[in-house]
């Protein structure tokens, strides 16, 4: 099954996302999976992982709710406060069985949060609980606290989320930093990442090429190998970059060169077995 590991649903009429406003043009709206669901069906997508948007429950509960009405939605990405180990401690018993991860936006916070005790505690927390920990980056240079929690927490599945936000569009020079820092995180054979969200990192964010993406797609596929990476479409995001069909064909073009097993374990098996998906 071809599985699409980052989408998003959102309704600020029943939570609150600090980021939305108008500067997001298009998708400043509530996000309905409906919306997306003919593009998937087209594309043979059979299943979808939703991921968590903001930092409060009743985020969780707009996906869920839309979860419990669409078969195609195996798994959700879900909050719960890391900084508060006793509340994920209460959370991580108590979370519906399509809960198949968490994620918190620490990349709208200081660096230094992530790496804070409290949340080190969560971590473990999680590890114990078998869940993995989705992690967002504002850029690049946040990898290196994903290799350092790889460290601290060798138990714990990591998933980065696109790639680390690699600098597409930038000079050589950065594109060597970041294979470097994203080789650091490859060190720990739990940490996975998605081919989702890659976007340019200078200018607009729709003025990607697929030749300025393809040496990340290909670095990432050196580092990391299929059966560590993810496909993820990160809609409705991805239609401020040039739309949901641009991007999968970017990256399925770009993959069409590789095994018929690797585009397999990108397009598919790897979520499933990183989220445990059915």
């Amino acid at each position: 099954m071809i599985i699409d590991s980052h989408l998003h649903v959102w309704d600020p009429s029943r939570a609150n996302y600090p980021w939305l406003d108008d500067g997001l043009g298009s998708v400043n709206r509530t996000i309905s999976f409906d919306e997306i669901a003919p593009a998937l069906a087209e594309r043979g997508i059979g299943g979808a992982v939703l991921v968590q948007a903001s930092d409060n429950a009743e985020d969780t509960d707009v996906m869920l709710a839309v979860a419990a009405r669409q078969p195609a939605v195996l798994g959700v990405v879900a909050w719960t406060p890391l900084d508060r180990p006793e509340q994920v401690a209460l959370d991580v018993q108590r979370f519906e069985a399509i809960v198949v991860g968490v994620r918190n936006l620490v990349h709208e916070r200081e660096r230094e949060w992530v790496l804070q005790p409290a949340v080190g505690d969560s971590l473990e927390l999680l590890a114990a609980a078998g869940v993995p920990l989705d992690f967002p980056t504002a850029d690049y240079a946040a990898l290196a606290d994903i290799a350092t929690l790889g460290e601290r927490h060798p138990s714990l599945t990591i998933v980065i989320d696109h790639l680390g936000k690699p600098p597409i569009g930038r000079d050589e020079a950065a594109h060597v930093e970041w294979r470097a820092l994203l080789a650091e995180c490859a060190d720990n054979p739990r940490t996975v990442a998605k081919v989702s969200g890659l976007y340019a990192s200078v200018g607009p964010l729709d003025s990607w090429t697929v030749d300025a993406v393809r040496p990340f797609i290909e670095d990432a596929l050196d580092l990391l190998g299929a059966d560590r990476l993810l496909y993820g479409g990160d809609w409705p995001i991805s239609e401020l970059a040039g739309g949901y069909a641009r991007t999968w064909d970017a990256v399925t073009g770009i993959l069409d060169s590789q095994p018929a097993s690797v585009r397999a374990a990108i397009l598919g098996g790897t979520a499933a077995r990183v989220y445990r998906l059915g």
